[in-house]
């Protein structure tokens, strides 16, 4: 029961990182990274349920372009 109860924390742990950080994205992020995606408010909540699952290799992306830039 231990292993389940912390398998279902890790997981609420990691869509809750997710989806603050796509959050983050969604608003602040991707008007910078994209420049086809301004003010395309539409199209941005259909990103979030991706972000909230690849999430690491999103954020890593958006640091390395940051650092490029």
């Amino acid at each position: 029961m231990r292993i389940a109860e912390g398998l279902i924390a890790g997981a609420q742990i990691y869509a809750s990182t997710g989806l603050a950080i796509g959050l983050i994205f969604i608003f602040w992020g991707i008007d910078r990274l994209a420049l086809d995606a301004r003010h395309s408010w539409a199209f941005r909540p259909l990103l979030l349920p991706g972000f909230v699952l690849i999430w690491p290799l999103a954020l890593w992306r958006w640091m390395r372009w940051r650092r490029d830039n």
